[in-house]
């Protein structure tokens, strides 16, 4: 929101939430009825059923840019600025739709109200000239000057800070302002296609081509890495008066008293507003190569429909992506698809960079889903993306490279990163599956006090090592599955095996679980039970009379720059690797190999990070 917000600040349609797009239903039903039911063929007008797919396609450019702009970015080479991006502007930007239905809405009614805009041919030379022309001319200087006048303190703090707010930018940021800052820039824009309609030069291309462009060169400039090439001033040298660059924006949004105008700088190059450090720092973006991270989070995609909970994907989606929205069902199409392409094509992709001081780190996820993992046919093909993400990590001089989710099976897949050791033992980049700082963050999720707990689920190096603390602090571990109870005793030593018991009647009420937990069994904990899981997924919850905390995770400090993640929430394997760096611990923690876990507990709240507190019931 605006500073000091001023009249038509809030767009009239916010409180509908989703249900706004209802606004464009009367519209869309409309067109279509008109176009299907025309018993005379030359009555079907193709100008009024395009509007919609039009809507649509704007949707989709927008997303193309955006996506584009945070792997880019994310990778380091090109970027412009380095400062995060955090969650209130996340917030602050989810209506970027707003616009578009804005648009809907007055391309529907200018056709109900204009003859002039029935029947349009597809193409018209003379009425794309004149679109460029009116472009360049009375819309950008018009801009140029509203623009400034948006800049005076008066409407500065009532309208234009809103936008202002997001000093780094990228692509959705181009269109969030204010309903009233909207209203002006479409004011501007409709002159050149008014103009080609009332004189009868108006095609679907001029109309179409001149919002594209105007999308393109928005979501273009307002990208945090400069991608327009050196060579194309160099050959024609008065396009820096033409067509501005993202070097060019971001400088407005960081300076804000230079580089007012929209995509054509000559304005500001004649009224003498171009910034000074305008050519230094596009060529510094030019030529910055892709960022060499000190840590690297391996980690996979989850379910199909986690491809638009990235950092890539939707902006409001990526920053809950525990959050289950009815429409992504909607998106069953492109969802099947994905998955059939991972099938086929496997890859590593940088997901998102974070800065922890003086400390870079990446995400980089493999491109196969959680059901992959599980199946024969495709685990030779996984630990082959694993050992080239590892050897890549190695190559590039990469400190620690850790394991999350699936990357670290015991018996199915690589025994917690153990095989890629063997294989390669000259490894420079150490290997850590944080299962040490796992155990400490769980077991201090324990409440204190307790003197029991039930173990349930599959015994891994996490779980083992839990019973064997537990049990040599006293606690009494009981296990309700007979053969997994004698296969866990074999593993503690005789006076830790003391404090295990297998028993399916008196159940206590603090379980340790997995994500292979069933129904069944949980209903057989008594009201009340917390469980507490040490798995990377957590059991689905069935009890509403239980708790169920978080899986192993912590709380990063403030200083963490740009933790994509639910609310600076980081998972306890990830964290393992930043404090292998932070630390300088100089070995690896895979295989059978375990840290020590008070030294794991310690480094992490010695470097602010700080347990999760439960906070509700199921």
């Amino acid at each position: 929101m605006a500073t000091k917000p001023g009249i038509l600040t809030e767009w009239p349609w916010a409180r509908l939430g989703n249900f706004k797009y209802l606004l464009l239903a009367p519209f869309v039903g409309h067109s279509i009825y008109s176009f299907i039911m025309s018993k005379d063929e030359s009555q079907r007008d193709i100008s009024y059923i395009f509007i919609l797919p039009y809507l649509l396609s704007r949707m989709i450019h927008n997303q193309i840019w955006t996506s584009l702009s945070r792997y880019r970015t994310a990778k380091g080479n090109n970027r412009i600025l380095d400062k995060s991006i955090e969650f209130d502007q996340v917030d602050r930007e989810t209506n970027w739709d707003d616009q578009i239905i804005l648009n809907g809405v007055v391309f529907y009614i200018a056709y109900l109200k204009f003859q002039q805009t029935h029947h349009l041919p597809l193409w018209r030379t003379d009425g794309i000239i004149i679109t460029a022309l009116m472009h360049i001319g009375p819309v950008e200087f018009l801009y140029y000057w509203l623009h400034r006048a948006f800049h005076h303190h008066f409407l500065y703090s009532r309208y234009h800070s809103h936008h202002h707010s997001s000093i780094v930018t990228e692509p959705i940021t181009s269109v969030i302002h204010p309903f009233a800052e909207i209203v002006a820039y479409l004011t501007l824009f409709l002159i050149p296609m008014t103009t080609t309609l009332f004189t009868g030069t108006a095609s679907i291309a001029s109309l179409g081509a001149y919002t594209t462009y105007i999308d393109f060169m928005n979501y273009m400039g307002h990208c945090n890495f400069e991608l327009i090439p050196k060579w194309m001033f160099s050959m024609f040298p008065p396009l820096k008066y033409l067509m501005y660059t993202p070097t060019f924006h971001s400088l407005h949004h960081t300076q804000f008293r230079t580089n007012y105008s929209l995509f054509v700088p000559m304005y500001d190059h004649l009224y003498g507003t171009v910034d000074k450090s305008l050519d230094t720092l596009y060529e510094k973006s030019l030529e910055r190569k892709a960022e060499l991270p000190d840590v690297v989070h391996l980690t996979h995609l989850t379910t199909p429909e986690s491809i638009y909970h990235l950092r890539l994907g939707f902006a409001s989606l990526a920053s809950r992506p525990h959050a289950s929205k009815w429409y992504i069902l909607l998106m069953w199409p492109v969802t099947l698809w994905s998955f059939f392409i991972t099938w086929i094509y496997g890859q590593t992709f940088v997901v998102e960079r974070n800065l922890f001081r003086n400390i870079k780190l990446q995400t980089w996820a493999i491109l196969k889903y959680r059901k992959q993992y599980f199946m024969q046919g495709q685990r030779d093909t996984i630990n082959n993306l694993i050992e080239e993400a590892i050897m890549e990590a190695d190559q590039k001089g990469i400190k620690v490279l850790s394991l999350g989710l699936l990357n670290q099976q015991e018996e199915q897949l690589n025994n917690n990163g153990e095989l890629y050791i063997r294989k390669n033992p000259q490894l420079k980049v150490k290997v850590v599956d944080g299962s040490s700082l796992v155990v400490a963050v769980v077991l201090n999720s324990i409440p204190k006090g307790t003197s029991q707990v039930v173990l349930r689920g599959r015994l891994s190096k996490v779980s083992c090592s839990i019973a064997l603390v537990l049990c040599q602090r006293g606690i009494q571990v009981i296990m309700l599955d007979e053969e997994e109870y004698k296969r866990l005793k074999a593993r503690l030593t005789p006076e830790a095996a003391t404090n295990l018991v297998q028993s399916k009647t008196y159940l206590p009420k603090i379980w340790l679980v997995d994500d292979g937990l069933s129904e069944d069994e949980q209903l057989k904990a008594p009201k009340g039970t917390l469980y507490i899981p040490f798995s990377q997924f957590p059991p689905r919850k069935v009890r509403k009379n239980c708790f169920y905390f978080n899986t192993p995770a912590m709380l990063t400090p403030k200083h963490l720059e740009n933790n994509w993640l639910p609310r600076r929430v980081m998972s306890a394997w990830r964290i393992a690797g930043i404090l292998h760096a932070l630390e300088g611990w100089n070995e690896h923690e895979c295989g059978d190999m375990m840290l020590d876990i008070e030294k794991a507990w310690k480094a992490s709240l010695d470097h602010g990070f700080r347990p999760l507190k439960m906070t509700s019931a199921a």
